[in-house]
């Protein structure tokens, strides 16, 4: 059964080229419609009283016109014509208006290329990246290093409510490009306690943890094996660590869907890695409809 349409955030960028190869190549193999969206600014409010040298309907037409002429020059070389043919010029917020988009068009997928920013710029400008991942309810794909797309996908799942979702989404994904499987959960250490004798045992906490996600790797995968790991440690750099080594072309992880002021306070793992763009990232929005691809 072939997906519902994949919708990419494209601009002029190596990064959105990008974006728009990868979210070619998954359409053409899940047989899914496909749509390129570019967001261009507004067009310039001017004083009342300042004479306008056209009417703003035939400004905004202009400036359309040049951005779309701007992009498709920008991809050409990137994805064949047939593609550009799904072009699509909006204006306004670029994260709003990818989302009205995934809304119009009933997309299951949004592809971003991704982009490194400095933590201020995180925190009080943003990224379009990262206020796709806090508000758009579809997975999102954020692509980093051009790799074959896609020949190994880690999934990355806690022992939350949250696993389950995130690896039936990253088995249906690899299942579309036929790629080598893996399933990672990371358990991190129990602090000292103070004034405690006795102390948690680390090696027994492990042993539980790896029998637990047996069990919620079976359980979603219906029974089939899949290669799986459990590591201790800080999350973000365990999975890092893991996608390098193992040369993941695609991790998967879930979004908690913690709210807005939390993780720009705190941060949270999907951020960290989004952050480090140790190769492209799957963010399952857990807890939405995006949740249960099936």
């Amino acid at each position: 059964m072939s997906w519902n349409p994949v919708v990419a955030g494209v601009d002029t960028s190596a990064e959105g080229a990008l974006a728009a190869a990868a979210a070619w190549s998954v359409a053409r193999a899940a047989e899914a419609g496909f749509h390129l969206v570019h967001v261009a600014r507004d067009v310039p409010r001017f004083p009342p009283a300042a004479p306008a040298a056209m009417a703003k309907d035939e400004l905004a037409a202009k400036l359309l016109h040049a951005a779309r002429v701007q992009v498709q020059q920008a991809l050409q070389d990137r994805v064949p014509p047939e593609a550009l043919q799904h072009l699509e010029v909006r204006q306004g917020n670029a994260a709003w208006a990818l989302a009205e988009a995934v809304r119009d068009y009933g997309a299951e997928l949004l592809v971003l290329g991704g982009k490194h920013h400095a933590a201020p710029v995180r925190w009080f400008g943003g990224s379009t990246v990262h206020h796709a991942v806090r508000t758009i309810d579809v997975p999102i794909l954020v692509t980093a290093a051009e790799r074959p797309l896609f020949g190994r996908v880690l999934v990355a799942a806690d022992l939350s409510e949250a696993a389950t979702p995130t690896l039936r989404t990253g088995i249906r994904f690899a299942a579309v490009f036929g790629a080598e499987l893996r399933a990672l959960s990371v358990v991190e250490p129990f602090p000292p306690v103070p004034d405690v004798a006795v102390q948690v045992d680390e090696q027994e906490h492990l042993r539980l943890a790896e029998e637990e996600f047996a069990g919620i790797v079976s359980r979603a995968a219906d029974g089939a094996e899949i290669a799986r790991s459990v590591r201790c440690g800080a999350p973000g750099r365990a999975i890092a660590e893991e996608a390098d080594v193992w040369r993941a072309d695609l991790v998967v992880v879930g979004s908690h869907g913690k709210g807005w002021v939390d993780r720009v306070l705190l941060g949270s793992t999907t951020e960290r890695l989004l952050n480090r763009l140790p190769t492209s990232v799957l963010v399952v929005p857990v807890g939405t409809r995006a949740a249960e691809l099936t």
